[in-house]
């Protein structure tokens, strides 16, 4: 005798982890391949969804590169999507660096800098600042889409 089947929705869960360079080109890298895995998922080029992600990749990747940065260490880039029926994309950037972690911080009104999470905050659903095992730091953004 079997047991009675329930239907569930089935959940896809796709996710892309690449490494780069600790380098601008790097950093540049990064967001060019978030925009073609996105499109990839069926997130195309110029949605508010793909402009919205590729911001946040870069300045999460530039703060990796200039502030995470260490010497002969790569950076992660991590994009993880949830479909329907809740469809989720979180951005994950990890570097090696664990003294160095990412706050917002009052700005200096003439400041040529320091923007960068202030974007990140006002775009998206919500992010954090994680320990990263065995060394460093993870930014994680998600957006709810």
């Amino acid at each position: 005798m079997t047991p009675p089947r329930t239907r569930q929705e089935p959940v896809t869960v796709r996710v892309f982890t690449q490494r780069f360079s600790s380098t601008p080109r790097g950093a540049r890298l990064a967001r060019h391949l978030t925009l073609h895995q996105l499109d990839r998922w069926g997130i195309g080029y110029g949605s508010t969804a793909s402009d919205t992600v590729a911001l946040i990749v870069a300045e999460l990747a530039a703060n990796a590169v200039t502030h995470g940065r260490v010497p002969g260490r790569d950076f992660e880039l991590t994009l993880t999507y949830a479909g329907e029926p809740a469809a989720t994309l979180r951005v994950d950037v990890s570097d090696t660096r664990t003294e160095s972690r990412p706050r917002l911080a009052p700005l200096a009104p003439l400041s040529d800098n320091g923007r960068g999470l202030f974007l990140v905050d006002a775009l998206a659903s919500r992010w954090d600042v994680l320990d990263r095992v065995p060394v460093g730091k993870t930014v994680r953004a998600e957006l709810d889409l």
